[in-house]
């Protein structure tokens, strides 16, 4: 019988060999890619010395003809900013990282976990998918657990699916149903049929790339939330993610000490707005002079991109903006942009970030080709999402926000906490430009001098939905100053800090997706 000593030997002997992965020309393979290795990336994404790993030793009982360690997927635990936090690896050295029925069994007993313990769990994806070598086993089974139980995690937890590498059919629905999607640039890729097999089946000739890489995903598709340049920063916007959640739905969000004086005035606050209503203005620049130290964590910025949405902090508290943008289509809300409002109310609303609203807003989009995309029933999914969320909210209307705009934006009936106005406000059904050519077309068609009656009239629709009608009116708490934005959000944020929101009994609302 082999001693005590000898079983260790041989043990660490058999993890050390786990541990190679799939050999030094498979590692080094993945480097010539540009690609870190599974293991390098789990290394990257916590703390030092805190990952403890959990089914090292597995290997499919499957393929034959070669060694699978760890089953193509490394899992475990480890620590973000003092955090305990799950991760499962795909090892693109071990099959393409494909989806074995052992690998799978250790990735369930890791969603099982993230539920019991209340920890997020992060999925580092660099896969071609299921294993056809396992087609007939219970894989095929096994990944539909594996999407109903992403469901069953959903708002409990904070999930994350990185696509640092190809993510293809089943892998591709893990991404489809995570709360945060970064996409390394030029690498990561997800798409439900590869190109070869969109080639058998449609006969269309594609790459990986053209399919379902970032760009289509994170610019086109909006299922990518974020494009970045390297493995190492898809790591580090993981963990600046994170920082901004709760561990769980049960808890608040993490509070960061600051040197930031939360009373802080922005003199250039009153610079950037243009006084020219028609002339736009880069929204963000208000949210980086209003947050703690400049610092926003865009989420989508190439998506739908006349709403800005993202997470920072405003006196150490998380929070969440959603920010008219019109530097992009003048800030109208359009299809996307709709969706994209909605998910991020939604998400923050899960996790207990308050949000801030931002308002320079022309209303929604018109016409036969949104209203063909189904503008209503997307513009209502926003509406839903705003109404349903009851954490702290509040709005300040920056300048213009005109019909469905002003309510999508958590205006005065959506329960604000607080809604300011800056002086350049103005409130109203629609622009004055649209106003006027409907209520007095006819009687500048008389005009002789149809251009110079518009501009009056135009004009004088503007006095009439100014900041001080919104402030007579009470659709405005208050007009402020605007370098006094920072204090009076961190104030209403301290004020609401205790909300509490009653709502019928019912199991859930019906939202129209």
């Amino acid at each position: 019988m082999p001693t005590l000593r000898e079983l260790v030997a041989e043990l660490e002997a058999n993890k050390a060999k786990a541990r190679e992965m799939g050999g030094a020309a498979k590692v080094a393979d993945q480097h010539e890619r540009g690609k870190l290795t599974a293991r390098e990336r789990i290394d990257r994404l916590f703390d030092p010395g805190t990952f403890v790993e959990y089914g090292a030793l597995a290997e499919s009982p499957h393929v034959t003809d070669r060694a699978t360690p760890a089953d193509g997927v490394v899992t475990g635990v480890g620590r973000v900013e003092g955090r305990d936090v799950y991760v499962a690896a795909y090892d693109f050295t071990v099959l393409a990282g494909s989806i074995g029925m052992v690998g799978e069994i250790k990735v369930a007993r890791l969603r099982d976990l993230a539920l019991k313990h209340r920890r997020p769990i992060v999925w580092l994806i660099d896969s071609a998918g299921a294993r056809i070598q396992e087609a007939a086993s219970s894989i095929f089974a096994g990944t539909g657990y594996l999407f109903r139980e992403q469901v069953v995690l959903s708002g409990v937890v904070p999930q994350v699916a990185a696509l640092v590498g190809p993510g293809a059919a089943g892998t591709a629905y893990i991404p489809g149903l995570a709360d945060f999607v970064p996409m390394v640039k030029g690498r990561g890729t997800m798409a439900l049929g590869g190109p070869p097999l969109v080639k058998a089946a449609i006969g269309e000739d594609v790459t990986e790339e053209q399919l379902g890489g970032s760009q289509v995903h994170c610019a086109k598709s909006g299922v990518g939330s974020l494009e970045v340049e390297s493995d190492d920063a898809c790591l580090a916007a993981i963990r600046e993610y994170l920082s901004f959640f709760p561990s769980s739905c049960d808890e608040p969000p993490p509070r960061r000490a600051t040197d930031d004086p939360v009373d802080r005035r922005e003199e250039g606050l009153l610079d950037i707005v243009p006084d020219s209503p028609r002339k736009p203005f880069d929204v963000r620049k208000v949210i980086e002079l209003v947050v703690d130290h400049g610092r926003f964590f865009e989420i989508q910025p190439q998506w739908a991109r006349s709403l800005v949405v993202g997470l920072a902090r405003l006196g150490g508290r998380p929070v969440g903006f959603v920010a008219s943008q019109p530097m992009f289509l003048g800030g109208v809300l359009d299809v996307d942009a709709a969706d994209k409002a909605a998910r991020h109310v939604t998400l923050c609303d899960a996790f207990n970030i308050p949000l801030v609203f931002l308002h320079d807003v022309p209303g929604f989009m018109i016409g036969t080709k949104v209203e063909q995309q189904g503008i209503i029933r997307h513009g209502a999914k926003m509406l839903f999402a705003v109404a349903s969320a009851t954490v702290p909210k509040l709005t300040v209307v920056l300048r213009k926000s005109y019909g469905a705009g002003y309510y999508v934006m958590n205006g005065r009936a959506y329960e604000p906490d607080a809604i300011y106005g800056w002086p350049s406000a103005e409130i109203s059904l629609m622009g004055p430009e649209g106003a006027v050519n409907i209520i007095f077309r006819k009687q500048i068609e008389a005009s002789e001098s149809p251009d110079e009656t518009r501009k009056a009239l135009v004009e004088q629709f503007r006095g009439m939905i100014g900041p001080m009608i919104a402030a007579r009116h009470a659709l405005v708490d208050d007009l402020i100053d605007p370098r006094d934005t920072r204090r009076l959000l961190c104030r209403g944020l301290e004020v609401a800090e205790k909300k509490v929101v009653e709502r019928p009994r019912r199991k859930h609302g019906v939202m129209p997706v």
